[in-house]
């Protein structure tokens, strides 16, 4: 149990940071965060760069 309130505002930001950090894409082509989720024309879920327009699934 955390001594004081911000010793748990600081537990709880740093659970949102890790969890927001580990559900986040990266292009495999470029690196880069700028993903988008699409729907493919099978019904899979396929993703495409907005920086360099890679897509994959």
């Amino acid at each position: 149990m955390p001594a004081s309130i911000l010793e748990e505002v600081d537990h709880l930001l740093e659970a949102a940071f890790t969890r927001d950090m580990s559900t986040r894409l990266s292009c495999p082509s470029c690196g880069s965060a700028h993903v988008a989720q699409m729907l493919g024309d099978n019904g899979g879920i396929s993703y495409v760069c907005t920086a360099c327009g890679h897509s994959w699934s």
